[in-house]
């Protein structure tokens, strides 16, 4: 672990963003334990319409509105279709509509690095689901990432009462269906909601596929993508957030996506941003900061250690390997130089990067790229490793 990761790591609890976002703790406890209210109240026909209704309901409120719309801003609408997306977003009672933007704008910038709150790679897969809800660094909203969304007084009211909308819609499913109608259709489909939604933090970043390299652990499956409303494309979605589409091919189900085309049809929405077909061939070229990120992760797949073990040995017992040393000792820049030039034992070669990287990535028209930057990572840390080795040896 480098020093900058460490003190990533020593200082992970001051920054944190999400994914799907999760409501505060104490509302999100009483309402599991009010689903329990259902051996009182009984289950009805009428209660378990109305569970499904505000499921999918709410689910595109949150698919549509707080993700596409509000943290990606990959379509258009009018200010007052914006106030009632929101209202009806938090009516999920997953918090204010810009914490939840900054939250997710933030993962985008951090996606299964140590500074991702949730990332099953670092936490596990339970923290990732649920466990970091109980943490207290999560209730602020960071307004310098959503400059766009905080312009509007409306939202930002409504991010100041994010149960609102959420105590509204309960009030109204009680007066409409009774006890019944409040527990089973507003409480159930509300614990439901949460879990379909937190699947995208947990299982969308351990189980599925990867069609694209995207430099973290974001996977399509289709189960969740049916339970989330498209959503599950999650491979799709880090590989190009910007799309309104998710579900990138024909067959991939994205009931959110076909909602938003129709709400087109009427005016209601406009502008829908669509993947470049390049992109969604598989075709374009990783952006260089991104072949960086998949190259360090390559890179450290391999044991810097070992090979500087190895070339400690052959400088001690070989003297060919007496000018190794020496050029050790001055600039990184001319060890590197040499090094590379060098068969270096345990030092993989390009080949042999490249059919490692096949295992760790999917297909990528920039894995040359990636294999040949990770080769430059590994000399650079072997030089500096044998560059400090080689000054104390002096």
């Amino acid at each position: 672990m480098t020093a900058s990761e460490a003190a990533i790591r020593d200082h992970h609890d001051d920054e944190f963003h999400d994914d799907i976002i999760y409501p505060a703790t104490i509302p999100f406890v009483l309402i599991h334990l009010a689903a329990l209210a259902a051996f009182w109240t009984g289950v009805t026909v009428e209660g378990l319409v109305i569970c499904v209704a505000l499921y999918w309901i709410r689910m595109f409120a949150v698919t549509g509105g707080y993700h596409r719309y509000f943290s990606h801003k990959s379509f258009s609408t009018s200010r007052v279709a914006q106030f009632l997306l929101a209202m009806l977003a938090q009516s999920s009672a997953q918090r204010g509509v810009l914490w939840w933007a900054s939250k997710h704008r933030h993962h985008h910038k951090h996606s299964d690095t140590l500074n991702d709150v949730h990332s099953p790679r670092h936490r596990g897969f339970l923290y990732a689901h649920i466990g970091w809800i109980f943490d207290n660094h999560h209730s602020e909203t960071d307004l310098k990432t959503v400059p766009d969304l905080a312009r509007y007084p409306e939202l930002v009211w409504l991010n100041n009462h994010p149960y609102f909308p959420a105590t509204l819609l309960g009030v109204a499913v009680f007066l409409v269906a009774g006890w019944s109608g409040l527990v089973v259709g507003f409480v159930w489909s509300t614990v439901l909601l949460y879990h379909g939604t937190f699947f995208i933090n947990s299982l969308a970043h351990v189980h599925g596929n990867q069609r694209y390299v995207t430099g973290d652990d974001s996977r399509n499956n289709w189960w969740l993508a049916i339970i989330t409303l498209g959503e599950g494309w999650h491979n799709n979605h880090h590989a190009y957030m910007a799309s309104t589409r998710q579900g990138f091919r024909w067959w991939e189900f994205d009931p959110t996506y076909y909602t938003l085309k129709m709400l087109s049809w009427t005016g209601l929405v406009s502008n829908l941003i669509e993947p470049p077909p390049a992109l969604v061939r598989n075709e374009k070229k990783l952006a260089r900061g991104l072949v960086d990120k998949v190259a360090r992760q390559l890179a450290a797949s391999v044991s810097v250690e070992t090979i500087c073990e190895n070339v400690r040995e052959m400088w001690d017992h070989a003297p060919s390997w007496q000018a190794v040393r020496a050029r050790a000792q001055t600039a990184q820049s001319d060890a590197m130089a040499l090094l590379a030039d060098m068969h270096l034992p345990q030092m993989p070669t390009s080949d042999e990067l490249r059919e490692r990287a096949r295992h760790m990535f999917a297909s990528s028209p920039s894995m040359d790229d990636v294999v040949q930057r990770a080769r430059e990572m590994i000399l650079e840390k072997v030089a500096i490793e044998l560059r400090l080795t080689a000054s104390v040896g002096a």
